[in-house]
């Protein structure tokens, strides 16, 4: 799908986010963030902001998505964590290694008790990766801020850990730099109590901390410290960039589903009108009517243990990214599809409102009868699907073949066809959605053993 520069106008946001050009197959070959989408975007097909690297680009181009953002500073964040992860072609910056900073506080080894020689308190850090256990804060792009906002912190709450063991402390120390860690009187309880100072201070509204810091620049510029006073001043600016950006509230996952329907290539079934193609399902699944919203669940496993789910839902034939769901199985430890499936389909439609047009099942008879069979239990998810209408169908990966009630013998897609399309990206949706679920899981180790 080829969009011109009227295209755009009518499409794009005036509002913050980030954008997507792909190519004609629906790789994402370039993205961007913006203040202003509509302005941003439109401004690479006007002739006179044109260059090489534009024109390569546009040569390329089939399409142009956007995830929208609340300000400029979280598209700044999203846009380097989705170059990082799909290194498009046309960017150039932030495509090797991580490129977020966290400011970290370690969780002490057990409480911190004076004399106990084993004792490891806390500790600040600038790191890249979540590996350690402790309070993270970020992330952060912008290297400079973060270091510098972390040494405010070293200073302010004297937080500096040495390793040395000297009787009357280090240099360091002498120089109010030092926690004291040196010193064999070192007070670990006080210690923590100031470290929990420094976190509470980030945690919480940064109105009455940052007014500090303006006192005491007006303090230093009264007594002509004017070194003293530019320090400072450097280190509030740096503050106030790190409490905007910790006030955001980003993380990795906040735009897990939008990043996933963005940047996951499909086949384009928008090429041909969705009113004909629905008739096409229509006629093949003999359904009532033309199905507008239509959903698909998805099991995952890793050698047939660790179980998640997935529910993506196709729109008028594009993916409504707001309606993905992903579903943690809990109450399964070795794989059961059957079960696995029964039970994220009975999850979702808790709330009848939410039941679509038409339900599509990654699998075949055996996984249609054992979905079909949450409508004879006696609930009101059960009630709900029966008086909805909603037909059930599975499809097969072997053969790309349909099963339902209605088909019981199945049914062969045309995958030329515009319904076929349409099935096998929904299938296909589905099972990247329910995987990419997994992955990160057992990545972060959050599968229960």
């Amino acid at each position: 799908m080829t969009i011109s520069s009227i295209t755009v106008r009518k499409t794009l946001p005036k509002a913050p986010g980030i954008y997507l050009f792909k190519n004609s197959n629906n790789e994402v070959i370039y993205i961007g963030k913006a203040k202003c989408l509509f302005t941003r975007v439109s401004s690479y097909f006007k002739k006179q902001n044109k260059d090489w690297k534009i024109d390569a680009l546009l040569a390329e181009y089939g399409d142009v998505d956007y995830i929208l953002t609340k300000n400029e500073t979280e598209a700044l964040l999203l846009e380097a964590q989705l170059i990082m992860a799909h290194k498009p072609k046309f960017n150039v910056l932030l495509k090797s290694g991580q490129p977020f900073l966290y400011i970290l506080f370690t969780q002490p080894s057990h409480k911190a008790t004076a004399g106990t020689a084993n004792d490891q308190p806390t500790n600040i850090k600038i790191v890249r990766n979540k590996n350690e256990k402790g309070t993270y804060f970020g992330p952060f792009l912008q290297k400079m801020p973060a270091r510098q906002a972390y040494d405010y912190l070293i200073r302010t709450f004297k937080l500096f850990l040495c390793n040395k063991k000297l009787e009357h402390g280090c240099l360091d120390y002498h120089l109010d730099k030092c926690s004291g860690s040196c010193k064999p009187d070192f007070d670990p309880n006080e210690y923590s109590f100031r470290a929990q100072l420094a976190i509470d201070a980030l945690k919480n509204t940064p109105t009455i901390f940052l007014k500090k810091i303006k006192e005491k620049i007006k303090e230093y510029n009264q007594t002509f410290e004017f070194e003293k006073s530019k320090n400072l001043h450097e280190y509030l600016e740096n503050m106030d960039i790190i409490f905007h950006t910790l006030k955001i509230k980003f993380s990795e996952n906040k735009f897990k589903n939008e990043a996933f329907a963005a940047t996951t290539p499909y086949k384009s079934i928008l090429e041909k009108n969705y009113d004909a193609i629905s008739h096409e399902l229509q006629e093949l699944l003999k359904l009532d009517k033309p199905p507008i919203r239509i959903d698909c669940f998805d099991i995952s496993h890793f050698q047939s243990s660790y179980l998640v789910g997935s529910c993506v839902r196709f729109a008028h034939g594009k993916p409504d990214k707001n309606n993905f769901r992903h579903f943690n199985i809990k109450t399964l430890t070795q794989q059961n599809d059957y079960a696995a499936l029964q039970e994220i389909v009975s999850r979702r439609y808790r709330d009848p409102l939410e039941i679509p047009d038409l339900i599509v099942i990654d699998g075949g008879k055996g996984q249609l009868s054992a979905v079909k069979a949450i409508l004879e239990n006696n609930d009101e998810t059960a009630a709900a699907l029966r008086a909805s209408g909603t037909q059930i169908i599975c499809l097969a990966k072997r053969e790309e073949t349909v099963y339902s009630s209605k088909l019981p013998e199945g049914v062969v897609l045309d995958i030329k066809s515009g319904a076929g399309q349409l099935l096998i990206a929904l299938r296909d949706y589905a099972h990247h959605f329910a995987v990419s679920h997994h992955r990160a899981k057992r990545k972060k180790g959050q599968f229960l053993k």
